[in-house]
């Protein structure tokens, strides 16, 4: 018997360049399930040498309360997989949400262990995760908002909920699912009674959020089953109107998939119609923004003046600024900050 890896060895320009020469196409799906996992870091090398051996790439989070997975597999080993993840008794007949569009999305393969799937920073037993919301299919979904005291809820991140949402839907001006949670329930006083419908992406977010609503005394506590990915799908199978508008922002290297052709936001550094999201070239930075393609040629891919700078100096120089990190560095270059990009774009 062949021991195969346990880790990665290629780094991403080395695996792109690969991925590029393969000959076959690769599918984008995700899945995930509540399930008590006794031994996950067993777990974990067992799933990463069976699937490395598949060409299997994502990445995958398990814990003891389950596993959440965003992966691409190889079509032609697409059957061999779902057999092989059968043989699993907690992952039997699981459920997959197709990718909306196919492509690169994953250049490597990660399985990491997590203490929650979805961290969700309570106390546990603060709610009882199985004891969630309705599930609703596409049609009962449409059906539910044409009535005016239904409250659809978006339970994803700023970023994801800027380029792509359900008409009308609260989106709390959150960073991560813990900060959704007590917002979405501040934002929902008052409806305790009302008919709520909650949504993400492929909704294992929408698992806890609506055992945390319930718990908090929401009556009717309703969510897409399958999230954004699934209703879309059903959507387009059964020719009906999508409520939903624009991307749907996933966790990869697409960024995105388009859903309908309406263009909800707009770039951060001018101002115009624009879905496009990527990182600031700049390493030190790699802000998360949407950029136009005239900005993104005028500013060669940054956020910012002081990015496109930086992209411009010295090697050394680079590496130097890189093992300083002084405060002056961080204020300049924020990961994970929200900037107000228009205010400092300022040219080289």
């Amino acid at each position: 018997m062949i021991k195969h890896e346990l880790r990665n060895k290629l780094n991403k320009a080395e695996a792109m360049k690969l991925l590029r020469q393969e000959t076959w196409e690769r599918i984008t799906l995700s899945f995930y399930r509540y399930v008590p996992i006794s031994n996950p870091s067993r777990l974990r090398d067992e799933l990463f040498a069976d699937w490395s051996a598949l060409g299997v790439l994502g990445r995958i989070y398990v814990a003891t309360e389950g596993i959440n997975a965003q992966i691409n597999v190889p079509e032609p080993k697409l059957e061999e997989f779902k057999r092989q993840l059968d043989s699993y008794d907690a992952f039997r007949a699981m459920p997959f949400k197709i990718g909306l569009e196919q492509g690169l999305s994953f250049y490597k393969l990660a399985i990491k262990v997590k203490r929650q799937i979805v961290a969700d920073g309570l106390p546990a037993g603060t709610y009882d995760v199985s004891a969630v919301g309705k599930h609703l299919t596409a049609p009962e979904v449409n059906e539910a908002l044409e009535q005016p005291e239904t409250v659809v809820v978006d339970m994803r991140n700023h970023y994801e909920s800027e380029v792509g949402y359900f008409q009308d839907a609260i989106r709390p001006d959150v960073d991560t699912f813990k900060e959704a949670l007590p917002e979405a329930a501040k934002l929902l006083q008052g409806k305790e009674d009302k008919k709520i419908i909650l949504y993400c992406t492929g909704g294992i977010r929408c698992e806890k959020a609506s055992s945390y609503l319930k718990a908090q005394g929401f009556q009717d506590v309703n969510q897409i089953y399958g999230g954004i990915i699934y209703y879309a799908e059903q959507v387009k199978k059964l020719g009906l109107e999508s409520k939903f508008i624009g991307k749907n922002f996933v966790f990869d290297e697409r960024l995105g998939e388009r859903v309908t052709e309406d263009i909800v936001s707009t770039c951060h550094q001018c101002g115009q119609a624009s879905d496009h999201h990527t990182n600031c070239v700049n390493e030190m930075c790699n802000l998360l923004f949407i950029q136009c393609l005239a900005c993104e040629q005028k500013l060669e891919g940054a956020c910012s003046g002081p990015c496109q700078q930086y992209i411009h100096l010295p090697e050394e120089t680079k590496k130097s600024l890189r093992q300083a990190q002084t405060p002056t560095n961080k204020t300049i270059f924020r990961k994970r900050v929200r900037p107000k990009l228009a205010r400092i774009q300022t040219a080289v």
